[in-house]
This record gives C-alpha cells, structure tokens and sequence, in this order.
C-alpha cells in the first residue's frame, strides 16, 4: 500500500513537471525517453535469441 502512494507521490510530481515544461522540450524528453526504451528492447530481444536455453533439457 505503501508503495502505491509512492508511485502516485512520483507520477503527481512527474506530470506536474511535465505540464510547465514548454511543448518542445517536453516532446523532445518524450522522443528521447521513446529511444532508449527501443534501445532497451532491441538490446534484451536479441540477447534473449543468442543464450542457450538451459531449462530445454529438464
């Protein structure tokens, strides 16, 4: 429970934040944010293909 009021604490902050920014710094955090979690994902996906599966033989 505690950690739900924290999450909405930080995501009031956030948003709160995001509304006073000016619209092309905030669509240029947003762009940036948008490629990292690409990047992320690309770099998990394919290293999930190249690891042997070691549960495969149980």
């Amino acid at each position: 429970m505690l950690f739900l009021v924290a999450v909405l604490a930080l995501m009031g902050i956030v948003l709160g934040a995001a509304a006073h920014t000016p619209l092309p710094v905030f669509l240029a955090a947003s762009a940036a944010i948008a490629v990292w979690l690409l990047a992320f994902f690309l770099r998990e996906r394919l290293t999930a293909r190249h690891t042997p599966d070691t549960q495969k033989g149980r």
